[in-house]
């Protein structure tokens, strides 16, 4: 596993967050503080695994990208067909969204270099495809995680959510640096150790869109939250996807394809991935 690229962030260490414009045209930049104020990509640029700053060595953590604090509303999400990738406040009809459910109680975010593929039919996901997005990911940990800072988690597992017809993997986590971190272990000490707290994260999705007149989300495997390991494999899963969009090996898999499909994967591989992530070797594996 490679870190040398001059790209490649382990961890915050070397990041600044810039914000620029108003209302629909707010954005937050991600920058390196000592490359000119050159753009990072917090999708592409923010290494998988976290890396020590000190010791410049990976380290048993994932790298979590928050975009949503808890106690918030605003639905702030990675732009992920924009040069940079910098994140925004999600918007429908010209209007700005955020949560009618109310505030959300956990840091929402993402996993840097993972891709839910949109032509991949996961066996247990009731037939639904990926959704096009970076791996979904609900931290846990106490901290109020501010909208563009990244930070080391421990993976504990997954629950498979359907939104409106595509799969959406929401990955459970917990801060390293969190009190409960050293009891938090596996999807199972979620539960022993603080009751309800998997429950109410489920019921949080399956219901924060009917405020919108929309029905409840749907979840696959009996509506289980799987263990480590399981979710170990779904995000290696979506590492490897989206090492197959930057590299362009995706798009040219798909010219079989449904156009709609095809101009999905399209309109991602062709606006910024290539120049971004020109070095395969730089993805981080397990």
């Amino acid at each position: 596993m490679g870190f040398g690229k001059s790209s490649s962030h382990g961890s915050n260490s070397n990041l600044q967050l810039l914000h620029e414009g108003e209302g629909l045209n707010y954005r937050m930049k991600t920058v390196d503080k000592e490359g000119g104020k050159k753009a990072v990509s917090l999708w592409h640029d923010v290494t998988l695994v976290h890396v020590d700053p000190a010791t410049n060595k990976p380290t048993p953590y994932l790298n979590f990208v928050c975009e949503i604090p808890k106690f918030s509303r605003k639905k702030f999400e990675i732009a992920t067909d924009e040069v940079g990738n910098p994140i925004k406040q999600d918007e429908k009809k010209g209007v700005l969204r955020e949560f009618k459910k109310g505030d959300i109680f956990f840091n929402y975010g993402c996993l840097p270099r993972t891709w839910e593929d949109p032509t991949h039919i996961h066996p247990d996901a009731d037939g639904t495809c990926g959704d096009n997005d970076p791996l979904d990911v609900c931290d846990i940990g106490l901290k109020v995680v501010k909208p563009g800072d990244v930070r080391p988690v421990k993976v504990l597992g997954v629950l498979c959510m359907i939104d409106e017809g595509e799969t959406d993997w929401k990955v459970v986590v917990i801060d390293a640096e969190d009190k409960w971190a050293p009891f938090l272990n596996d999807i199972n000490d979620v539960e022993e150790q603080l009751p309800g707290t998997l429950e109410a994260i489920r019921e949080w999705f399956r219901t924060y869109k009917v405020p919108d007149g929309k029905p409840e989300n749907k979840f696959g495997l009996d509506e289980k939250f799987m263990d480590k390991a399981y979710a170990l494999d779904i995000i290696k899963e979506c590492n490897q996807s989206w090492k197959e969009l930057i590299t362009g090996e995706k798009e040219r898999k798909i010219t079989h394809m449904d156009e709609g499909v095809q101009k999905l994967v399209r309109k991602l591989s062709k606006s910024n991935l290539l120049s971004l992530c020109d070095d395969d070797d730089e993805a981080p594996t397990f």
